[in-house]
């Protein structure tokens, strides 16, 4: 599987062409939204149906950070790797 969409070039450029620090914020922002997506789930089991569930949740946490970071919602501290939402 390959990222067609947002382009590798857009990503990159929200990182200063580092696709190490591309890598490293991808990746901690996906973890955010992991947890937030199991923190959600849990309560979502018990309001929804399975159906309901499965739909919500047919993007992965590293798409949706990709498409944030593209978006420039999503960067970080020259300082420190702390990932910031805008």
């Amino acid at each position: 599987m390959s990222i067609i969409e947002p382009k590798i070039d857009e990503l990159l450029e929200e990182t200063d062409n580092d696709r190490f620090l591309l890598c490293s914020l991808a990746a901690k922002r996906a973890h955010d939204i992991n947890d937030m997506m199991r923190g959600q789930r849990n309560r979502a089991i018990q309001l929804q149906t399975a159906v309901e569930i499965a739909r919500a949740a047919d993007k992965k946490p590293l798409s949706i950070a990709f498409n944030e970071i593209s978006r420039g919602d999503v960067s970080y501290d020259e300082n420190s790797i702390d990932v910031t939402q805008h």
